[in-house]
């Protein structure tokens, strides 16, 4: 994959984000509630501190892993680029197949309980339409 031409369609508003014509396209942005869920192996994370930054109402990007453990993996990704850890298998399968088909998913935190040394981040995930 690292040869691969690679599109960010979230680029597309962030090119006109500091423009008049960006305010146009943000009211043209729709944002599709699709599930609740949870970012599953935050304690696998090689950066543990990256759950320590990151809070209520954050947006996160989405990204396809091509994963020898699994072939519908979705990288749950702070938006510096920081992984947090993935979507989870039993909920990823849609999702999977929806960015693979060209949509832009992204995911918002609504919730964040540490529990001793875990820390549990609830998602909503949204499909951008435009």
């Amino acid at each position: 994959m690292a040869n691969e031409l690679e599109i960010k369609k979230e680029s597309v508003v962030s090119l006109v984000e500091n423009h008049d014509l960006g305010n146009i396209i943000k009211l043209l942005v729709n944002e599709i509630h699709l599930f609740d869920s949870f970012i599953a192996g935050t304690t696998h994370l090689d950066d543990q501190s990256v759950l320590e930054v990151v809070s209520v109402s954050d947006e996160l990007t989405l990204r396809r892993e091509d994963n020898k453990f699994d072939s519908n993996a979705v990288l749950v990704l702070m938006n510096d680029g920081r992984k947090l850890g993935y979507v989870p298998e039993k909920d990823n399968v849609i999702f999977a197949r929806l960015m693979d088909a060209g949509k832009l998913l992204k995911a918002k935190v609504t919730k964040k309980n540490k529990k001793g040394s875990f820390t549990q981040i609830s998602i909503g995930i949204y499909m951008v339409d435009f």
